[in-house]
């Protein structure tokens, strides 16, 4: 891959992020429940894995040499579900059943029901040791496949997240990228209020991973990022994502009210307004 982004390539990301967004907020009003805020804060990273980053396949999602994406905070499946349905996973249509009496597409996701998903989740903490597990047998078997595990800040509170950064650490697994959703907003208040993080970079590296700090949604600054992170050979990365949740909708951002709060029909369509107007800017 370049080291920068096209004016083409941007261009299309902003599109993906916006589509991916629009269908968050229609998919949790037509279900009348689920994770709005970290949902549509990770829309752009989300875009730029899925449309750029990943080695993937979603006419063969077994592919054996497919990167893996594990989805650690698994209430914000939405975000998950948005991207690989316009990815071509499955039919976008499909949306409309989350959380819905028999969907595939419960309220955390459920590798047995979504086999293109990598993992079950929603128990907090537990991603990262997923993720380095694949990562120790990828090595085993000399493969070069990279392992993605995508994390909310709130989760950091978890202490099996440690034990599992120590171990990729000791192990020196460059071929793991974790990506922290830094929104500063958990369930309960901020991240701040409930259990302070920072500082938070110095905490990664003392566990023995480079890390790197960017603005979220900068489609370029992740990029780069994760560029950087294939770079290194001797330790794992991990990017830690300054975001801005409920991104896309002014009324709701950075408010940990919408943690786990769902529109109604009437505030989706102002929501949905304001993703589309928003991108036009």
């Amino acid at each position: 891959m370049s080291d920068i982004l096209n004016e083409d390539q941007i261009r299309s990301l902003k599109e993906k992020s916006r589509d991916i967004r629009v269908s968050v907020v229609e998919m949790l009003a037509e279900a009348k429940s689920g994770h709005t805020a970290g949902s549509l804060g990770m829309a752009d990273i989300f875009a730029y894995l899925y449309f750029h980053a990943l080695k993937h396949d979603p006419k063969d999602p077994a592919w054996e040499e497919r990167d893996r994406l594990v989805l650690s905070n698994g209430h914000i499946c939405p975000v998950l579900y948005s991207a690989m349905a316009h990815a071509g996973y499955f039919p976008t249509e499909e949306l409309l059943t989350l959380r819905k009496f028999g969907s595939r597409l419960q309220g955390h996701p459920h590798r047995e029901f979504l086999p293109m998903a990598e993992t079950s989740s929603g128990p907090l903490g537990e991603g990262l040791s997923q993720a380095v597990g694949m990562a120790l047998a990828f090595r085993m078997d000399k493969k070069e496949n990279r392992v993605y595990c995508l994390m909310g800040d709130g989760e950091l509170d978890e202490g099996q997240v440690w034990e599992a950064a120590m171990q990729a650490g000791k192990e020196k697994l460059a071929k793991i990228t974790a990506l922290v959703d830094r929104n500063n907003i958990q369930i309960d208040g901020t991240t701040d209020q409930v259990m302070p993080l920072e500082p938070l970079k110095t905490k990664w590296e003392s566990f023995g991973w480079h890390t790197i700090e960017i603005d979220g949604h900068n489609l370029q600054a992740i990029h780069s990022a994760v560029q950087e992170a294939h770079e290194i050979s001797d330790k794992p990365s991990v990017i830690i994502a300054r975001t801005v949740s409920g991104k896309g909708v002014p009324e709701i951002e950075g408010s940990y009210r919408w943690h786990g709060k769902a529109p109604d029909k009437e505030e989706a369509e102002r929501f949905v307004s304001a993703i589309k107007m928003q991108n036009r800017e």
